[in-house]
């Protein structure tokens, strides 16, 4: 246990930050999920600019990297285009 007041308090943020992050990481991930398992190209095509502000704002508030970010934007881009 921590000594210092700070560290408590430091403590208590980092826990309440963490699970603040998991929660839209896994939100993130399940909308990717998602998306790529559509065979509809219509609906592909409505839900893929909703993954894509999700992902931009994810990596503006560094919950995901700026990379990873694009990387997937561009893979679901891609998986969007090939459905007939």
């Amino acid at each position: 246990m921590a000594n210092h007041k700070s560290s408590v308090k430091r403590i208590r943020q980092d826990k309440k930050k963490a699970l603040h992050n998991k929660y839209y990481a896994k939100t993130m991930r399940n909308a990717v999920r998602k998306l790529r398992a559509m065979t509809n190209k219509e609906e592909a095509t409505a839900l893929y600019p909703k993954v894509q502000k999700m992902l931009d704002k994810l990596a503006k508030t560094n919950i995901i990297h700026k990379n990873k970010a694009a990387n997937l934007k561009s893979s679901l881009a891609l998986h969007v285009n090939k459905l007939a």
